[in-house]
């Protein structure tokens, strides 16, 4: 924790910067500030604030000169120049700021559901031209795919789900009940659905957390068969982990050879499992 803290900025940001390429300042200071959030010391208190603070300041809105016909709009980015608006970024700031118990009717919210809409295949809410119908999510709201193309895939169809329920849509939304299907059509704790195993255990670990705030531990799929999501991805995680205790992606896209950042997701996805069981 005293090493956290010594990372902090005065803008509020958490991050090193002693490797621009490694910097990520979003990204490291949601991780960060939810690890400060998670000893349960309040003298941690105002740097968690001014964190929240700098994730808020970080969002592309009418301070940077945005109106909310922007695509952009709502979205966060890395926080670096140049800087572009992703719902993987997003979805991790909303974890955050979530967990440290940001004010639930800040303007934020809303300015974010917009961005989140706008990564939907859902042409019915999403204005943008690129966008389908399949109820799946993107990577970010110009269009752009991981899995090529438009198309929808699974670790973003997760993230798009989770966000919206941070945001406060109803599960009986129309646009909630699209993603949904969509996960409920490409079910499997085998592969990232439409990305095989690029990106696996932050699927692994966006599915876990996304399933639990869900609710619901038996999942049923579009043919109506009945899963227990909470078993299935349990074993799949104690199949995969090697003798060292350790666990590592054979697909080195997104920094999953290294398996520190992969073990760790692999823990905090059994640790939803663990709750939810």
């Amino acid at each position: 924790m005293r090493y956290l803290v010594s990372l902090a900025k005065p803008n509020g940001a958490i991050y090193s910067d002693k490797n621009p390429a490694t910097a990520l300042p979003n990204y490291n200071t949601a991780l960060a500030m939810t690890a400060l959030q998670e000893t349960g010391n309040s003298a941690y208190r105002p740097i968690i604030r001014r964190a929240q603070q700098f994730l808020a300041k970080s969002q592309f809105d009418e301070d940077e000169g945005y109106t909310p016909k922007a695509f952009v709009y709502g979205g966060i980015g890395y926080g670096s120049k140049p800087d572009k608006p992703d719902l993987s970024n997003l979805q991790q700031a909303l974890d955050a700021l979530k967990a440290t118990n940001y004010d639930p009717n800040a303007p934020l919210w809303e300015k974010a559901l917009q961005f989140i809409q706008r990564c939907q295949n859902r042409s019915e809410s999403n204005d943008q031209p690129w966008a389908g119908n399949d109820g799946g999510f993107v990577y970010a709201s110009s269009g752009e795919s991981k899995a090529g193309g438009h198309s929808s895939y699974g670790s973003m169809t997760y993230a798009g789900l989770k966000s919206y329920i941070y945001c406060k849509v109803s599960r009986s939304d129309p646009r909630v009940q699209a993603a949904w299907n969509w996960l409920r059509g490409h079910y499997t704790v085998k592969e990232n659905p439409r990305m095989r195993d690029a990106g696996l255990y932050y699927y692994y670990h966006t599915m876990a957390k996304t399933l639990d705030l869900w609710g619901e531990r038996i999942f049923v799929d579009a043919k109506g068969r009945r899963h227990d999501w909470v078993a299935d991805l349990s074993r799949e995680l104690i199949s995969r982990q090697r003798s060292d205790g350790s666990w590592v992606n054979r697909n080195a896209r997104w920094w999953e050879d290294n398996p520190v950042l992969v073990t760790a997701y692999s823990m905090l996805a059994l640790a939803h499992c663990l709750q939810r069981g």
